[in-house]
């Protein structure tokens, strides 16, 4: 039987979380911890799935049954991803799929959207198919939104495109960028957010004052725009003053946390040229921009040690997106 492993990255928001999902562009790289899944054609017709990195294992459903019944969380995405595929391109016989992360699931990395792109990848690759990278996405975003119920997809974009991307929701525009040697540093809270709550909680700020809410994101989506020029010329002092704007900001929309402030504080306390949160908030990690090289990144990745938060070292900041392994 034929089999295939491919793997994605995982992702860090630079700039624009929330905004995005209401229609604003925002940026976002890919980073060198990857998703590997690797799944073998089968001739019984069921899905077999193993996936430690979710607690999830053993895990077997007939394939006239995806989609239906229970399915433990950790399975969900991949179900659904397979789900969507055999829908548009239908082979027969069964799967039996295993996944395998450099990174935690608790970082807030994407895994779910990064295991989603790995196997829909992954299937068309066993099934012959010739996808874009466009394709690609359309069908892992739907199954974001299938589960979701509401999402930008820019995590999706980044584990199948990676590099460092400016988007717009729902893969409106998805525009790869030339940034070099971003000085970054990365904190972990020890706090695995809940996004989806997070989400909802944002949303129904946006149904209850929608004109201060909108006003917020235009704001943001203009952040992203200066951003990106400022990325490209490489100003990182100019683009770290923006990440702090974009953090007052995340703020006002009550999204961010005694913890993630206390690691933002700290690393601007060491030298930071600018420090925010990164992804949906209320845990998960933050981002700063270091100054003066080697030097500057241990200063202010020692400063958030002290403070309890953990340094998160990624092999590649825009990093490459999908691809077959073997």
């Amino acid at each position: 039987m034929r089999t295939v492993t491919v793997s994605t990255p995982g992702k860090l928001m630079l700039f624009g979380e929330h905004a995005v999902v209401y229609d604003r562009p925002c940026l976002v790289t890919a980073v060198d911890q990857r998703m590997r899944v690797t799944i073998e054609l089968t001739e019984e017709k069921v899905l077999m799935l193993d996936a430690p990195d979710v607690h999830v294992s053993g895990f077997v459903k007939p394939m006239d049954a995806l989609g239906t019944g229970e399915t433990p969380k950790g399975a969900q995405f991949v179900e659904v991803a397979i789900k969507n595929f055999l829908t548009k391109h239908p082979f027969s016989g069964g799967l039996k799929v295993s996944t395998a992360s450099d990174f935690s699931s608790l970082f807030g990395f994407g895994s779910s959207s990064a295991s989603t792109a790995c196997v829909v990848k992954a299937l068309a690759e066993l099934s012959g198919k010739k996808m874009s990278q466009k394709q690609l996405f359309d069908i892992s975003y739907k199954t974001v939104l299938d589960i979701q119920g509401k999402g930008s997809g820019f995590d999706v974009a980044a584990a199948i495109y990676g590099g460092t991307l400016y988007f717009v929701t729902g893969g409106k525009i998805i525009e790869p960028l030339k940034v070099k040697d971003m000085p970054l540093v990365i904190g972990y809270t020890g706090v695995k957010a809940d996004t989806v709550t997070l989400m909802r909680e944002v949303g129904e700020k946006m149904k209850a004052h929608p004109e201060r809410v909108n006003r917020i994101y235009d704001a943001i989506a203009k952040l992203v725009e200066d951003a990106k020029g400022k990325m490209a010329e490489g100003d990182w002092e100019r683009v770290g003053k923006l990440m702090d704007f974009n953090q007052e900001y995340l703020r006002d929309l009550g999204v961010s946390s005694e913890k993630l402030e206390a690691l933002i504080s700290t690393a601007k306390s060491a030298g930071a040229w600018g420090a925010k949160l990164s992804g949906a908030g209320g845990g998960d990690c933050m981002i700063a921009l270091h100054p003066d090289g080697a030097s500057g990144k241990r200063r202010i990745e020692d400063a958030i040690t002290k403070v309890g938060g953990q340094v998160i070292h990624p092999d590649l900041i825009g990093a490459q997106g999908a691809r077959v392994e073997a």
